[in-house]
């Protein structure tokens, strides 16, 4: 372990430092993976409430609030005498707010550095763990897992390659939430390339609302349900929810039983080196018949019919 100690304010950088090596000394409230980064002494805190609420009930809070979503706890932070703290830029719901967290640590004595992370792109999430590795002099170990990583991706490429040639790309729309709906961003529309679907449909930077009748004009092939933050079981309740939506068994992807619910708590949310198992995942959900994903990746996939959702490995035999 290295002796840098270091305050991760948001899960992707959590689970990117267990994975160079580092434990940090604090962590935020959304930190859940590893299991261990549970037990660490957490930053900061939420006024809005989302155990066992809806999409829309969660969407309807963070509109109604007045002032900062997110809280960090400044005295904590001191105490925990961090050498630098990682945060981000990339989403205002997502987690504090960068320049919250470059207020607070001028206030402290000595002040720790600040290392934001803003990706935006599947390869900028590579290069992050690159970033954080010098931050946290573990440049070696993050070269190995990047490596790793790069040849997962080169693999996912060449069979999707050959899903292409067989059977062309699927129109593919991938959600982030489902009430209002929201249509993902950033790194999705690269991941969705990578797999061998059509990206038209994702925006060319961040996720965004879309109305549901352009989904219908769309009519995707493939369908990937994975609210941010939501765990498989509750993905497959918000995306039940579509279905009452005006045309939803009218939709290929309905029709097809390629309508997927997928933890959006652990793929494709957060932009960590588990994005690659994302990429594997989303693969298996575009091209069932070519897919390798890992057990563990397939496990975090339901299909959504009209009532319930079977797991993409039964789906897929």
């Amino acid at each position: 372990m290295t002796d840098v100690r270091v305050a991760a304010l948001l899960p992707s950088a959590t689970e990117t430092l267990f994975a160079l090596g580092v434990e940090p000394v604090g962590v935020s409230h959304s930190c859940d993976h590893p299991p261990a980064a549970r037990d660490l002494p957490t930053l900061t805190s939420t006024v809005v409430d989302h155990d066992d609420r809806s999409a829309s009930d969660i969407d309807a809070q963070m509109r109604s609030v007045d002032g900062a979503v997110y809280d960090l706890d400044v005295d904590r932070l001191a105490a925990l005498e961090p050498d630098f703290v990682v945060t981000q830029a990339t989403c205002d719901v997502c987690a504090v707010d960068a320049g919250a967290v470059h207020e607070a640590v001028a206030s402290l004595d000595p002040a720790p550095e600040v290392l934001t992370l803003d990706p935006h792109s599947f390869s900028d999430v590579l290069d992050d763990v690159a970033r954080l590795g010098a931050a946290v002099d573990r440049p070696d170990a993050a070269a190995a897992l990047v490596d790793g990583l790069t040849d997962c991706v080169e693999r996912v490429r060449e069979r999707a390659a050959d899903a292409v040639a067989g059977s062309g790309r699927p129109r593919t729309a991938v959600l982030d939430w489902t009430d209002p709906p929201i249509r993902a961003g950033h790194w999705v529309r690269d991941m969705v390339d990578i797999a061998g679907g059509d990206p038209s449909f994702q925006p060319d930077g961040a996720s965004e609302p879309v109305a549901w009748e352009d989904v219908r004009t769309y009519d995707p092939e493939a369908l990937v349900v994975a609210p941010c933050g939501f765990e498989r079981d509750r993905a497959v309740d918000a995306a039940g929810g579509l279905a009452d939506r005006p045309g939803w068994r009218d939709l290929a992807a309905v029709a097809d039983n390629r309508a997927y619910a997928v933890d959006g708590n652990a793929l494709f949310n957060r932009p960590s080196h588990r994005l690659v198992d994302s990429l594997e995942a989303l693969f298996a959900c575009l091209h069932p018949d070519r897919a390798e994903a890992p057990p563990a990746a397939v496990d975090r996939i339901g299909r959504v019919g009209d009532a319930a959702a079977r797991t993409a490995g039964a789906a897929a035999r």
